[in-house]
């Protein structure tokens, strides 16, 4: 036997030898894959590409959008300087209902190539042409909303970085089209941050950039070329008088308040490149976490809450433990024909269909198919395969996800409705597929409706409406009802007891049972987890109100304008957490 045994284990030793011979050969023919928006892009020098490595870089512009305003516009809107052959790159169905809009751009480097004070284009504007009367109002409504730039290269965000309070950074993924002293003389936005904007009823463009690109030049590594790995810019506003004679020096770019002159505006560049080989290109997108303050654990309000909440649980557990006490005590000193006293007597209503089964039924279904997406979602955000790199992922996968799970949520509410006694199936199917769907999409398209007419970038296309609605009922409706299908021919649930024929008459409650009552008295101790952190929430809204009186560099970090409370939202997040 034992001989018989080591020549198998032998024989399976050769079977092992030969597979792992046969996978080295294969080792050639096989190609490593990439998830989508994650491919690296090797750059070389001018002169010296190859068929894996080019020089062009290219910029793309992305839709502006301002904290101040709702509405997101599209870079073609205002009179900026426009790509001869503009292009669009493809867009996934995430992109375009989050308003994303990339499109190429005039700004086109060589690697390793810098660049000085370089022309990208002119416009002129002339006070007796309407169009351009037009054009240099919306550019100036664009400055006063402070509206910001998003630019892209190499699929990273550009971020503009400068110094705060206490020797801090702050990295915004986006730079402001220029900024607006009012006829007061009260300093908005950007213009807080050089001491030469200070005309009254003056706009000050940004007209030009200096841009860095840092890369890792791969000598360490096994790649041809190099690969970006940061690009951060610094908005500048200069008075060019002479157009052939370029130097980027000088007093700033002034757009007066009242438009009665011709005015020229001409845009440039400036562009460096530094090797960064302490950056890995598969960590490069880490820097984008400098554009948020450094946060500060709370570790005094999650011990609040943490003890709390134990509290709590130990009170209830302590009075489900008297209360078994005490019944078990009672059976023992009565009759064994009584068993029934105090809250038992109500057993027989508890389970009892409830009057609004049929929506109740519905919403289970709707919760069941939301909760599984979400969780499916956040679990593969936490592996890694919606980076942020790859934009447009989530919202593509989150919508795919519900349209897929309408199986789900047709079992749900179909074997729930059924539990409930229910006879109107076709009517409990047909809401499941249609109700909370179709007063999201209504609410929807009405919100679409008001961004089209508007002309926002955040409007979505008629396609992707009829894309969605193609999803929705060829996918999602005919597997909702295959989902009910299989939860009608399932049993009920069963109830541990048995439900009375006839309902127990509710006797008049106190008035500590009522509503209003109950639900002030039931939310002393939930408040008290959480007062802790509306401290801190309401600490931050007195610092906005310094912040916004005063208007310092770290109030505009935030994104708050001296007396615009409007923004004052996204102070109270900084102050959170810094």
């Amino acid at each position: 036997a034992g001989v018989g045994a080591h020549a198998a284990f032998a024989r399976s030793g050769r079977k092992m030898r030969l597979l792992a011979a046969g996978l080295l050969l294969l080792a050639p023919l096989c190609a490593a894959f990439y998830l989508p928006g994650l491919a690296p892009v090797s750059f070389c020098e001018e002169g010296k590409e190859t068929e894996g490595c080019k020089s062009l870089i290219e910029l793309f512009v992305n839709r502006l959008d301002s904290v101040e305003s709702v509405l997101p516009y599209e870079y073609d809107a205002f009179d900026f300087c426009q790509d001869t052959e503009e292009k669009r790159p493809s867009e996934n169905l995430g992109q375009v209902l989050f308003g994303e809009r990339i499109a190429s751009s005039p700004y086109k480097f060589t690697f390793n190539k810098p660049e000085t004070c370089k022309k990208v284009c002119t416009r002129s504007y002339d006070p007796e042409n309407n169009v351009d009367k037009n054009k240099l109002a919306f550019l100036k409504k664009g400055m006063q909303l402070n509206y910001q730039h998003h630019w892209i290269i190499d699929n990273m965000p550009v971020t503009w970085c400068y110094d705060v309070e206490d020797g801090q950074k702050y990295c915004n993924p986006g730079f402001p089209i220029g900024c607006f002293v009012t006829p007061d003389g009260r300093v908005k936005d950007a213009c807080v941050i050089n001491s030469e904007f200070n005309k009254k009823n003056t706009f000050y463009l940004f007209n030009h950039v200096d841009i860095t690109i840092m890369y890792h030049s791969g000598k360490d590594e096994n790649w041809p070329g190099a690969r970006l790995v940061m690009a951060r810019l610094r908005p500048q506003s200069y008075k060019h008088t002479d157009e052939n004679n370029l130097s980027c020096e000088g007093p700033p770019m002034e757009i007066p308040g009242e438009f009665n002159n011709k005015l020229n505006l001409i845009y440039t560049y400036s562009v460096t490149f530094e090797e960064k080989n302490n950056i890995k290109w598969a960590s490069r997108w880490d820097y984008i976490l400098e554009s948020m303050p450094h946060t500060n654990i709370q570790w005094f309000s999650i011990m609040n809450s943490l003890v709390i909440v134990l509290f709590l649980s130990g009170m209830v557990a302590m009075i489900i433990l008297r209360t078994l006490h005490k019944d078990i005590a009672r059976y023992n000193q009565i009759d064994s024909s009584v068993k029934e006293f105090g809250w038992k007597l109500v057993h027989g209503d508890v389970f009892r269909p409830p009057r609004k089964g049929m929506l109740l039924s519905v919403f289970l279904g709707q919760g069941t198919q939301i909760f599984i997406m979400t969780f499916i979602t956040l679990f593969l955000a936490c592996l890694g395969f919606l980076s942020p790199a790859n934009r447009g992922a989530l919202m593509t996968c989150a919508v795919v996800l519900w349209v897929l799970l309408g199986t789900p949520a047709g079992y749900v509410s179909a074997r729930m409705y059924k539990t409930f006694r229910g006879e109107k199936w076709k009517t409990n199917v047909l809401l499941t597929a249609l109700l909370c769907p179709g007063i999201v999409f209504a609410d929807f398209f009405v919100m679409n409706l008001i961004l089209w007419v508007k002309g926002s970038s955040a409007a979505i296309p008629f396609g992707t409406l009829v894309a969605i609605l193609a999803m929705w009922f060829g996918i999602s409706v005919p597997l909702t009802f295959v989902g009910a299908y299989f939860g009608f021919k399932e049993k009920p649930i069963e109830h541990p007891v048995r439900t009375n024929q006839i309902p127990r008459q509710i006797p008049e409650q106190s008035f500590f049972t009522k509503p209003l009552p109950g639900i002030v008295m039931g939310g002393i101790l939930p408040f008290g987890c959480i007062f802790i952190q509306l401290f801190f929430i309401l600490n931050s809204i007195c610092t906005t109100a310094n912040c916004i009186n005063s208007q310092s560099a770290p109030c505009y970090s935030a994104g708050v304008s001296k007396g615009n409370w409007t923004s004052a939202l996204a102070l109270w997040w900084y102050c959170l957490y810094s």
